[in-house]
């Protein structure tokens, strides 16, 4: 069966290192084109050593090297703000996009929760890096019992948080917000992000909150459990760093969340590390490896239904 023929947009650190794992973990694409604007970037530089088309010239650029006429998926790794335009016109042109900005213009995937929900859209989006980590988790609690409030916050090194990372805080933390609903089924998300210049660098490390409908503690344990394996299939570094902890709350002590109301039931707090493979990033850029492993995962399946 001929590979559905891919290209990226965006030669830093998260379109050089999915890069790196599409040429490594070769299954039903081949990637034949690299985009960036900085014509001596290392990404770009490292595309051509491996004998993939390049070009610095942006989405024009592409568009008029040979392969484009070829070429049924492109992965965006630059900008909310640039992907806005790259969409349109690679919609215009058939091509399937796989958004790895917080621009959200398609609808949110989280590979273990519902990847294969979206397999027919022009544009489907990666969330961010902490909702790739967390909302497995919110989704995990959320089919064992209703979850009313979910807060995540995503601790990761300063030096895995580039230029565009940076730019695209306030995009992350709404983004990432509206997917712990939409997708994690919580009915009010909030997600924040802590960059820490900690040296050496920290791993990933994610921190869940669930507040939900009073449930057997065993059942969440064993539903977060089997989610954590689920995501451990194509990011081998995601794990608990700890067991999941629990605490109760009844009419005698009630919970008041802001702007909800009182709560009672279970608030159940998970602890996560994700360390990365190591492809190209640092392993403590764990961060960006769940992203890029995520757009892979799912780029696949759309693949694999294209040559179907």
């Amino acid at each position: 069966m001929a590979k559905v023929k891919a290209a990226i947009i965006g030669s830093g650190n998260i379109g050089t290192d999915l890069m790196i794992k599409m040429i490594k973990y070769p299954q039903n694409m081949e990637l034949v084109a690299v985009v960036g604007i900085d014509e001596n970037s290392e990404g770009l530089a490292m595309a051509r050593a491996r004998g993939v088309a390049t070009t610095h010239e942006g989405l024009e650029g592409l568009q008029k090297l040979d392969c484009y006429k070829d070429i049924r998926i492109v992965f965006d790794a630059t900008s909310a703000y640039a992907h806005k335009v790259h969409d349109a016109a690679l919609r215009a042109d058939g091509i399937r996009v796989v958004d790895l900005t917080p621009a959200a213009i398609g609808p949110f995937t989280i590979p273990p929760v519902n990847m294969r929900a979206h397999l027919d859209q022009a544009n489907v989006n990666m969330v961010t890096c902490g909702g790739q980590a967390t909302i497995p988790m919110v989704a995990a609690v959320s089919r064992v019992a209703k979850v009313h409030y979910a807060e995540i916050v995503a601790s990761v090194s300063s030096r895995s948080a580039g230029p565009g990372t940076r730019a695209n805080i306030d995009e992350f933390t709404r983004t990432t917000s509206r997917a712990i609903e939409e997708v994690g089924g919580a009915t009010k998300g909030k997600a924040i992000i802590i960059l820490n210049p900690a040296e050496p660098p920290m791993i990933m490390r994610d921190t869940v909150f669930t507040l939900s409908e009073d449930a057997d503690e065993e059942a969440i344990r064993r539903s977060v459990g089997e989610m954590v394996a689920e995501v451990q299939k194509y990011v081998p570094g995601y794990r608990l760093k700890q067991d999941v902890q629990f605490e109760r709350f009844g009419d005698n002590n009630r919970l008041k969340i802001p702007g909800m109301g009182e709560f009672t039931g279970i608030k159940t707090s998970i602890f996560l590390e994700v360390e990365g493979a190591g492809d190209y990033l640092p392993s403590y850029s764990g961060n960006l490896d769940i992203m890029t492993a995520a757009a892979k995962a799912t780029g696949e399946l759309i693949a694999e239904g294209i040559a179907a």
